[in-house]
């Protein structure tokens, strides 16, 4: 990005990396079209601009009356916390695993591409839903042409290996490459801090956090302010499958020593369910998510419901999840619980949010 654009440019940047639904993402890029410089330094980002916003609109508008049937839906929704996308070579047992975490009827075959459209399913973890989305595999040879897209309302992925094919360790290779020619990439870089490598069993979030126990703040790989702004960056857990079949940990490590990334790797298993139950807490902890309750003036807070931030959100993000006008109106808020200083503080739209935070708007 070009380091001489507006503030304005900036913040609807920011906001349209922050930003997963539809609408929300064609607005913001018609700020960043209307408010970046224009000249010769600035050409091409402005024609990916341009790009994204005829795709976005086309989204929106739906299929054409009495146009050809197209290929499947490209993009999902994001529901829940937080939107992970399963990716992962032919045959490495995705579907099950979407089936065993989510109920979902994603079809299974002993042939290669069973899977040729996203499936989204729910994986819940105490009160905190998590939308898992199914995606066709990808080879050396094939990835399918609209997978970018796809993956674009994606907060992280779960790479899906079997260690018993003696080909995983270049097919992950070759996953990595295939989705960074299309501007995707497979970053171990999670928010909140995931041990590199094999996670120990007796591994618990509080034993990886900070010395305030916040989690570790976001960052852009290192590129800052010159980072490409439709670049996709996919935090990555590494789920190793059929661990049923017997797993050796320094195989484990070796996969991820030739593949050329230290992710954060988890040995399940979809037919015994082993290992399916630490998924939650890993993904809770490593996007860093934050519950926050609501309540009206003079009521007792809804604690049955919890809205799910991330970690570093604020109280217009709690008004703008609620609802995107409200944001626009808000004055202030009175926040009892951790981020407070006292319980019905009054705080200001930039207040950020705690853990178990109950916050009353008013607007």
């Amino acid at each position: 990005m070009p380091t001489n654009v507006s503030p304005e440019y900036k913040k609807a940047q920011d906001q349209y990396r922050k930003a997963r639904d539809p609408a929300d993402r064609l607005r913001l890029l018609r700020e960043m079209l209307s408010t970046i410089p224009k000249h010769k330094g600035t050409e091409h980002l402005q024609a990916d601009i341009k790009t994204k916003i005829k795709e976005l609109t086309d989204e929106l508008a739906g299929p054409r009356k009495g146009a050809a049937r197209g290929g499947p839906l490209q993009t999902i929704r994001p529901e829940g916390a937080a939107q992970i996308a399963l990716l992962g070579p032919p045959n490495a047992g995705k579907s099950s695993l979407h089936r065993a975490l989510t109920g979902s009827r994603a079809e299974i075959g002993p042939y290669a591409f069973t899977t040729r459209a996203p499936l989204p399913g729910m994986l819940m973890h105490e009160d905190v839903p998590f939308q898992l989305v199914d995606l066709p595999p990808v080879s050396a040879d094939f990835m399918e042409p609209w997978l970018y897209n796809a993956l674009q309302p994606s907060h992280a992925a779960l790479l899906v290996v079997d260690l018993h094919d003696p080909d995983c360790a270049e097919s992950v290779v070759a996953i990595r490459a295939r989705l960074a020619h299309k501007r995707v990439t497979l970053t171990d870089n999670w928010q909140g801090r995931l041990p590199a490598g094999l996670v120990p069993a007796d591994w618990s979030p509080a034993a990886s956090a900070s010395a305030d126990g916040a989690p570790r703040a976001r960052t852009d790989d290192g590129e800052g302010e010159l980072a490409d702004p439709f670049r996709v960056l996919l935090p990555t857990l590494l789920l190793a499958t059929k661990a049923d079949l017997g797993l050796d940990p320094a195989e484990v490590a070796a996969l991820l020593e030739l593949g050329g990334a230290r992710f954060p790797a988890l040995a399940v298993s979809s037919l015994t369910g082993l290992g399916l139950g630490r998924l939650g807490p890993l993904l809770m902890r490593g996007l860093a998510i934050v519950r926050v309750y609501t309540k009206a003036p003079g009521k007792p807070p809804d604690h049955h419901r919890p809205y799910t931030l991330f970690a570093g959100d604020t109280v217009e993000d709690l008004a703008r999840l609620i609802h995107r006008d409200l944001a626009a109106s808000l004055k202030f808020a009175r926040v009892w619980g951790r981020s407070g200083k006292f319980e019905g503080q009054q705080v200001g739209r930039d207040h950020v949010l705690g853990e178990g935070d109950v916050v009353e708007i008013h607007a």
